[in-house]
């Protein structure tokens, strides 16, 4: 039966490992869903190491704005899809959307609500990866309190949708739900 399992903490807690360690736990072939785009040096230096400590078992595939049609594309042919990560999937919404008629925050929202949906008619496990950002200060500009919220949020959504919810904190896994 497949389930949708949220995984969430801070920056380097942890999340990707566990959620790696979950994954294997399905049957091949397993598929990595990235949402990050390398657009600097930085950055592919990050996606090689994630690949490189992966392995060659993974399929990945990249897609930084329309995770609800990559999943849909993937259903049905992968033990398991995990999509890493989230936050940075709501970054690219936030920018696509920043000069577009209507409040970014709702457009945003709105693909994440039409996205928590289309978990539950998946026939694919879903592992969802995400940070956990609202626990630090608030932080001193608009866009960024903006992203903040919208991160709270979608996590929020995506909580209720999910079958099970872990968050990590210093590379130890608690489950919440």
């Amino acid at each position: 039966m497949a389930r949708t399992i949220l995984i969430t903490g801070g920056a380097r807690s942890g999340k990707s490992v566990l959620a790696e360690k979950l994954a294997l736990e399905f049957d091949a072939p397993l598929c990595y869903l990235a949402t990050a785009e390398t657009l600097d040096v930085e950055m592919e230096e990050r996606v090689r190491q994630h690949r490189e400590r992966r392995g060659a078992e993974w399929h990945t595939l990249e897609e930084p704005l329309d995770l609800l049609r990559a999943l849909k594309d993937c259903d049905g042919r992968y033990g398991v899809i995990l999509v890493d990560c989230i936050t940075l999937w709501l970054s690219n919404l936030l920018f696509a959307y920043e000069n577009r008629e209507g409040d970014p925050e709702e457009l945003v929202l709105s693909d994440v609500r039409q996205f928590a949906d289309g978990l539950r008619k998946l026939k694919s496990t879903v592992i969802l990866v995400s940070n956990e950002v609202g626990m630090g200060i608030v932080p001193e500009n608009r866009l960024a309190r903006l992203y903040r919220d919208i991160a709270g949020r979608a996590n929020q959504q995506l909580a209720a949708a999910a079958d099970e919810v872990h968050v990590v904190i210093s590379g130890i896994p608690l489950r919440l739900k």
